[in-house]
């Protein structure tokens, strides 16, 4: 397993050998934060990670991107990006991803523009070209390579080079932007955003790691893995539970009993993606 490593480790830095600059679009995840780690281990003050703020990102996800990046060294830049402003983004259609990347790359296009010669990467993964991910298809009309990708990374690869190098965050819970926590044709705005963000956000902060709040309508469905769904209930203060989720805006307060699985909102033509 560690020869194994070892050569994904040696592939992945030789990738990065000819470029003379990259940006990397750098979210915070595990998969971003390898490849900005790589990108700096080979090209130092040469390497950029930015990431994208907007309402779809909780403010909790931002501070940790920021933090993984001063543990890196990499020098790491905030964009403001506004994709609420795109009405095909905004009413949510099943390919929303691709109006969010297209958003984000063309302010990236835009940076690099201060960067001679800068290649803009991101932390796609060999598993994530299997899913729908229209997103991949805006990165790739606008020229973003993806090394993880490219080289058939896996996400259990990126695991274990990110633990072998010695990343805390290496078993970080996947957190997509909270745009999918919404069923495909449910219109998104800032304050639902806002409102489902701190719904979740509330129950990370009293331990439960993988989690997801959906929100339909007037509903919030909790989603947490299916063997720790008995724990939830025997351990939570329900009644506080429900009073912070109304008081944010919700009507009604649900538990999925099948419990967690990614993507559960996707329609069933498109099960893969994963949110």
């Amino acid at each position: 397993m560690q020869i194994t490593i070892q050569k994904q480790l040696e592939v992945l830095r030789d990738w990065f050998q000819p470029w003379e600059r990259v940006v990397v679009a750098y979210s915070g995840g595990v998969d971003s934060s390898l490849v900005a780690k790589i990108a700096y281990d080979v090209l130092g003050e040469n390497a950029l990670a930015v990431t994208a703020v907007s309402p779809s990102l909780l403010p909790e996800d931002l501070a940790a991107a920021q933090e993984q990046a001063q543990y890196i060294g990499i020098t790491h830049e905030l964009i403001f990006t506004n994709e609420l402003a795109n009405p095909n983004y905004a009413a949510n259609p099943v390919n929303r991803c691709y109006f969010c990347k297209s958003e984000l790359h063309d302010r990236l296009k835009v940076l690099i523009q201060n960067y001679a010669s800068a290649q803009i990467v991101d932390g796609v993964n060999a598993d994530d070209e299997r899913d729908y991910r229209p997103g991949i298809q805006a990165a790739r009309e606008r020229g973003v390579r993806s090394p993880l990708s490219e080289l058939n990374i896996s996400k259990l690869a990126v695991r274990e080079l990110s633990r072998y190098l010695g990343l805390p965050w290496w078993d970080k819970p996947a957190q997509p932007c909270l745009s999918s926590r919404f069923p495909a044709g449910e219109a998104i705005d800032a304050a639902k955003l806002y409102r489902v963000g701190r719904a979740e956000q509330y129950l990370r902060q009293l331990g439960w790691r993988v989690v997801r709040v959906r929100s339909i309508g007037e509903t919030a469905r909790i989603e947490i893995p299916a063997e720790q769904i008995a724990p939830f209930v025997q351990t939570m203060d329900l009644p506080a539970l429900v009073s912070y989720f109304q008081e944010l805006g919700f009507r009604w307060v649900t538990l999925d009993l099948e419990g967690f699985r990614s993507g559960k909102l996707n329609p069933p033509s498109l099960v893969n993606i994963t949110n």
